[in-house]
């Protein structure tokens, strides 16, 4: 099928293509890509040195400019002045889809609002490769890219999405793997996961069991490359008794806040909604920390 250009009236501006690149295996590049990667005037690249090695297994020879989350907002205006001048230009990453937990995000939204268009090329993606493969449920799931630096941040964050009751995926690099998983099994509990490695390339593999098993996985292998991690959702009881826990809540922060003991508090609210006092007591304890 033909591909459709974008109507361009005379003198007006180019194209900013979104072109997705291989994660792993240079053969997953599609033609199409490789067309425009010939055909523009510039290609904007995280890093450059890693995309020449792209253009030259394809004798591609396009100018190349370095466009990375240090630079965007510094880069983006020499963008536009090109694009604004007629000529098109592709943005890619070091692999996978442009703006996909990677630079490009700033750069569209400088395009969208001067008027230029966008055109997203799809390519390969690792955290949709790493979920076809995981044996997790796929009909819905929550792409979270990579967790805060900051254990507080993190542990923040894994709350915020710990009662989804879908399959939630998460982007790490090797050096905080392990303490992301740690925070995982404390936030999530010791679910099901997938460890997705070396995606696409030779040595690709999957690691599957409770979160406590990747954890020891982690000991006892060399860890390197990024990974992707994936998780199962919470399980409908907890979905249930997490609802149950917010009138929980409420009245345990009401009569502590009307000057109640712990102790009577805990005893009080799970006397009147029939929940155990160890449930009360862990909410009183988090209401604690909260104030």
């Amino acid at each position: 099928m033909n591909e459709q250009q974008p109507a361009r009236t005379q003198g007006g501006p180019g194209t900013l293509y979104l072109c997705g690149t291989p994660i792993g295996n240079l053969e997953d590049v599609s033609q199409r890509v490789l067309r425009i990667l010939r055909s523009v005037h510039t290609i904007a690249a995280e890093d450059t040195r890693h995309t020449r090695k792209l253009l030259s297994a394809y004798d591609i020879h396009t100018p190349l400019v370095s466009l990375h989350e240090h630079n965007e907002a510094a880069r983006t205006p020499e963008v536009l002045r090109i694009l604004g001048d007629g000529h098109d230009v592709a943005l890619v990453s070091d692999a996978g889809m442009p703006g996909i937990s990677d630079p490009g995000v700033y750069l569209v939204r400088a395009c969208v609002a001067e008027g230029i268009p966008v055109v997203s090329v799809p390519g390969p993606s690792a955290f949709l490769t790493a979920l076809a493969a995981s044996g997790l449920p796929t009909e819905r799931f929550t792409f979270e890219g990579f967790l805060p630096r900051r254990r507080k941040e993190r542990r923040e964050r894994l709350s915020q999405v710990r009662d989804l009751p879908h399959t939630l995926i998460f982007y790490e690099a090797p050096h905080r793997l392990r303490s992301a998983l740690d925070d995982m099994r404390e936030v999530l509990g010791d679910r099901w996961a997938v460890l997705a490695r070396e995606l696409t390339k030779l040595h690709e593999e999957y690691i599957r069991g409770p979160l406590s098993r990747l954890i020891e996985w982690c000991s006892t292998h060399a860890v390197r490359g990024e990974f992707v991690i994936l998780v199962a959702g919470a399980s409908p009881e907890r979905v249930r008794a997490e609802a149950g826990d917010e009138e929980l809540h409420e009245m345990l922060r009401r009569l502590l806040g009307d000057g109640m003991s712990v102790r009577d508090a805990v005893r009080t609210a799970a006397e009147r909604l029939g929940v155990s006092k160890r449930r009360a007591y862990d909410v009183a304890l988090r209401i604690e920390e909260e104030v």
